[in-house]
């Protein structure tokens, strides 16, 4: 069997990797001239994690990540909201999309990596099963449901960027919330620092000096905010009005096309599981592909696995963020603060747990396949 993955992101990575692993030719399809992953550092979860491992990655990605170390979400003046020691906290892995982008990209031959491919159309694809990874604004998405609304803006503009300069590596990882303004700081494991800030603000904007507007927003918050964007070298802040799809998600799959990652549920990024449910999503397409004798069988499983699962996340995270970085009233500022400082932590813990305590199949190949 033969499935070929449009888009050369991380879930199209991970689903080439997972598909293989299951006994089938792959082949990615990347319209850029080269595989590559542009961006600042990405948190990976439990759940991701876990979808990592199944993939045979968990432990190269850990490597190269976040050593364990505490967490918490703080306010502007470092006072805490809600904290967890490193060993209470289940191990969370701060990389540089890139690294994690080449850990994926070194687990596939050359053969399977196709670059400079612009795919129009399903119908143009050669393959018993096509993997649209191709993005928000999925081309192939468009073409399966001609209907469902693109993306929205939700209102919130993010700026991403990594230090030059190293800091301790007992560094905590940390989320600030301020009114309509929040600020995170992931340590990367050789000592670099990934942050994002995001705010609500008018689609559309720019600036020549990102960085200057970052700190113009929080560059009096608490430590290390502002040594953080001192170390972060000019011009190499990246700035994205974020979108969502916000209409109620369509089928996973139709006909034999599969929508993988942000094709099929693009979503806010307040709970940090846009990345995670695209991986999950690959080693659930190959599971299924594995189990079931024809393609639809198989897609139809992935669509009763997937849809409900990243409906609720999505639905769970766009919540996060009104009552997070979105709530600007000073009195409901205050009210939620003092609402966070009064759960325990394990409560907490466990709030998380129902979105990070996913565990993934197992990725065997079907009988009389071997992996390629």
């Amino acid at each position: 069997m033969r499935a070929a993955v449009v888009g050369g992101g991380l879930g199209g990575l991970a689903a080439a990797v997972a598909l293989r692993a299951v006994g089938w030719e792959v082949v990615v399809l990347e319209r850029a001239a080269g595989f590559g992953e542009v961006g600042a550092g990405i948190g990976v979860l439990p759940n991701a994690l876990r979808a990592l491992g199944a993939l045979g990655l968990a432990d190269e990605v850990r490597a190269i990540g976040t050593p364990r170390v505490a967490g918490g979400v703080l306010d502007p003046r470092g006072r805490a909201l809600a904290r967890v020691d490193a060993a209470g906290l289940e191990h969370v892995v701060a990389v540089h999309r890139a690294d994690l982008h080449r850990v994926l990209r070194s687990a596939l031959p050359e053969r399977c990596l196709v670059t400079s491919t612009e795919v129009r159309s399903a119908a143009d694809v050669d393959a018993d099963l096509v993997v649209a990874a191709d993005g928000i604004r999925s081309r192939l998405r468009a073409e399966l449901f001609p209907g469902y609304p693109g993306p929205v803006y939700t209102g919130t503009t993010a700026w991403r960027s990594v230090t030059e300069a190293r800091f301790p590596r007992d560094l905590a990882i940390t989320q600030t919330l301020g009114p309509g303004t929040e600020f995170g700081v992931l340590p990367l494991g050789d000592g670099r620092v990934c942050w994002y800030a995001a705010t609500t603000a008018p689609e559309g904007g720019g600036s020549a000096d990102e960085v200057g507007l970052v700190r113009e927003l929080v560059g009096d918050w608490h430590d290390p905010v502002p040594a953080v964007l001192a170390a972060t070298p000019p011009g190499t802040v990246l700035r994205h009005d974020i979108h969502e799809l916000v209409a109620p998600l369509p089928p996973c799959a139709r006909g034999r096309v599969a929508l993988l990652g942000d094709a099929a549920h693009a979503m806010t990024p307040y709970l940090g599981q846009g990345a995670g449910m695209a991986l999950e999503d690959a080693v659930v397409l190959a599971a299924a592909c594995a189990r079931h004798d024809t393609v639809p069988q198989a897609l139809a499983d992935y669509d009763r696995a997937r849809r409900p699962r990243t409906r609720s996340v999505a639905r769970a995270s766009r919540l996060a963020g009104r009552v997070g970085q979105r709530l600007r009233n000073p009195v409901a500022v205050a009210l939620r603060d003092a609402a966070m400082r009064a759960v325990p932590p394990a409560v907490g813990l466990r709030a998380m747990a129902r979105f990070t305590a996913w565990e993934p199949p197992v990725l065997a190949p079907a009988r009389g396949d071997q992996p390629l």
